[in-house]
């Protein structure tokens, strides 16, 4: 199989059409492993599309709680890889002392969230132990200018019109001003990516904006974006249960089926701007 970029791979695949088949290229979304380090322990692997891998690092220890400010990570780079000493799968994030989590107790929690789901209750537990603020109440976005931000995001998506495998996660301010797009094969790992370019660029926290996710909108992206202060979280599909019990729990405004001219508010309406 050809690499085509680090975020798309080329390969040749049979199409079969009413009874005809061609040899032709086809794209597929790139998937790799990232290791992520703090130091040289690690901290956590994720299955990850390359690309704006620091960014990804850099949300996944701000949105997992493990820094709180940006001045908590010393440095932040592309590592070389153990097996062949190129760089390109694996991140290094040096901390601040006071940052320095407990190693053991986090493998076994990121290894038990990945292998068999997490609880419900202890979720939403776990992200009210960690005192998460209410996102921006004062803000508002308007009706009509929600229904026109997927036509923004679906013009921005440079992989998925080659592959259609990836998933985005997009931020507008108030205007709906498009601010960033990311994409990944994972969900979270897109949004990670936006969280991480805010930080890395001081804009935490993101109280005056919306994110765009494609897909599903799920527990996982409604901790993340409350930890990042986004108000306003919409998906192109039907949340999860429990990601409806957290936005409604942290007054939190969640989005779905954000679709043509319609959409569907399961939490937070109040944010939505009058006439």
């Amino acid at each position: 199989m050809a690499r085509a970029s680090r975020s798309a791979d080329l390969t040749q695949v049979t199409e079969w059409n009413d009874g005809t088949t061609t040899r032709k290229d086809d794209f597929l979304a790139a998937e790799e492993p990232l290791e992520i380090r703090i130091g040289e322990n690690p901290l956590s692997v994720t299955m990850r599309t390359p690309g704006h891998d620091v960014e990804l690092a850099a949300g996944f220890l701000f949105t997992e709680g493990l820094v709180q400010r940006r001045e908590q990570i010393v440095a932040l780079e592309n590592a070389a890889n153990d097996d062949d000493g190129k760089r390109g799968n694996v991140v290094r994030a040096d901390v601040v002392s006071e940052a320095l989590p407990d190693f053991d107790k986090l493998r076994r929690h990121f290894f038990a969230a990945s292998s068999c789901g997490i609880c419900g209750k202890a979720s939403i537990d776990a992200v009210r132990s960690r005192l998460l603020r209410t996102p921006n109440s004062e803000f508002r976005v308007k009706p009509e200018l929600i229904v026109s931000l997927p036509d923004v995001l679906r013009s921005a998506q440079d992989v998925f019109e080659r592959t259609g495998g990836l998933h985005a996660a997009a931020l507008f301010d108030s205007g709906g001003k498009l601010l960033i797009v990311r994409e990944d094969i994972g969900r979270h790992n897109a949004v990670d990516k936006v969280v991480g370019w805010a930080l890395l660029n001081g804009r935490i926290p993101l109280s005056d904006s919306v994110l765009l996710v494609s897909g599903r909108g799920g527990f996982e992206i409604i901790q993340k974006a409350t930890v990042a202060g986004i108000p306003v979280v919409a998906s192109v599909s039907a949340p999860s249960s429990l990601a409806v019990q957290l936005a409604r729990e942290l007054r939190l405004t969640l989005i779905g089926f954000l679709r043509g001219k319609r959409f569907v508010v399961y939490a937070g309406e109040e944010r939505l701007a009058k006439g």
